[in-house]
Order: C-alpha cells, then structure tokens, then sequence
C-alpha cells in the first residue's frame, strides 16, 4: 500500500503529513485523519494505513507545524508516566495555539491539497479525530459543512466547554452524520458534557451516534500508551469503518 512522507501546504506554511492510499490509481474518497496532542508517528500511520486499505485517500497532518516539527514525542514518553507528564508540558501550548480561526483555515487548506490529487475523488471527505483531534475534527466539520460527509471523533476533550465559542454550540452547521465515542471517567469529557453535546446535537437534528466506552479510558485506542484498550480500539474500528462506507461510497 502507498504511503507517502510529504509536505502539504497548510494556512501558514507548510506542515509534514502521511499520505496513504490503496493500491491502484483510484480515485479514492478522501479522510482528513487529525492526530492526538503526541503527534505524527508509527501508530498513526498504522492506523491511517488500515482506513485506506478499506478504499480510501488518507492525509493525516501535524497540527502543530506552527510550533514545532516532528516528532513531538519520543516512545519512552508515551509509555513512561513521568516523562509523558512532562511531554504534556511541551504540548498543551500547542494545543492551546490551535484556535478555531487556524483550524478553519487549515483544514480549507487541507481539503484543496486533497482535491488537487489524481487519487482523491471528487465529493465531500469524512474526517475522523482522537483526542484534542476530535475536538479539532468537530471544529473543522462545522466550519466547511458542505465538504464533510461523515465525521467521527474518539475520547475527545475540550468539546464542551462554558464558553461563548465553545466547539458543540456550533453543531447546527453540521450537514455530516456524527459518530461519538466517549472514554468513560475522562475529566475533558464528564457525563454532564457528553449529556449537553447530545442534547445540542438533537436539538439541532443532527443524524448522530454518541456511546461511552464503558472501562476505556482517554485515550484507549492508541496502542502505544499505557492507556490502550483493545477491546475499545476494535469497537472504534467497528463504528468507524461502517460510518466511511455508508457516507463515502
């Protein structure tokens, strides 16, 4: 399967991607995969792998090239407690730093890389995010309604918030059918917000899919932090995979 190291443009710059296809000259659908806070390494390009091999044109960004290159995390730092503590000191500035407004125009950016591509088809993409991605995934599918079919976000944070911009007051853009899937007992994520972002998105007659993962914990489908749940990460690839198919075909 093609998988290529490349260099996309991006809203202010350039920025490092995987890009990966199916074998053969397609065209494929695309999938805008945005990345947890640890950033661009194997277990993306894994996992962004596995969705193209089911027939679809996968680009997967470093949100964060405006601050920093990749990689942003060695692997002692995913698996060691003490020195992913102190990764996160480096990272949520970062996070921090990907507002609405540069999310909005990245993904303009993201999305007209993609359909300058021989290999991407022409009509709207899906996108999925994991973690601070599904947040990101959530804001960009709002804001470019019209260029996404499907989107789904995995032990996301940050999507409820008490502020006037919080990312769920912004669900009645959506013209995307949605797919939430909660870690249970994530502080970015509380019962109450899981409860208020449903609430939001049944008001507004959004087609919607929200489950807790009951004993999965933030983060569970990353297999290379302490944190991962197979049993969760095959039920994410469960709710995912069928989502794409039915929304991209």
């Amino acid at each position: 399967m093609p998988q290529i190291e490349i260099e996309v443009p991006a809203a202010d710059g350039t920025t490092e991607a995987y890009f990966v296809t199916p074998e053969g000259s397609g065209p494929f659908p695309a999938v805008l995969f945005f990345m947890d806070a640890f950033g661009l390494r194997p277990r993306l390009a894994e996992m962004a792998a596995r969705i193209a091999a089911e027939g679809y044109a996968v680009l997967v960004p470093n949100l964060f090239y405006r601050d920093a290159r990749g990689p942003l995390t060695t692997p002692d730092e995913l698996t060691d407690a003490e020195k992913r503590g102190a990764a996160f000191g480096r990272l949520v500035p970062m996070i921090k730093n990907l507002t609405r407004e540069r999310i909005n125009a990245d993904t303009a950016a993201y999305l007209d890389f993609l359909a300058g591509r021989a290999e991407v088809a022409d009509g709207p993409a899906g996108i999925v995010g994991y973690c601070m991605g599904g947040r990101a995934a959530l804001v960009a599918a709002t804001e470019h309604p019209n260029r996404f079919a499907a989107l789904a976000s995995f032990h996301a944070g940050g999507v409820v918030t008490d502020g006037p911009d919080s990312p769920h007051l912004a669900v009645p853009n959506l013209t995307a059918e949605v797919y939430f899937g909660h870690a249970d007992n994530d502080g970015s994520m509380t019962p109450e917000q899981i409860k208020a972002l449903e609430i939001t998105l049944a008001e507004a007659g959004v087609e919607y899919t929200s489950e807790l993962y009951e004993g999965a914990s933030h983060g569970f489908t990353m297999s290379d932090t302490p944190v991962h749940n197979p049993e969760a990460e095959q039920r994410h690839w469960a709710a995912l995979l069928p989502l794409l198919g039915r929304t991209l075909s």
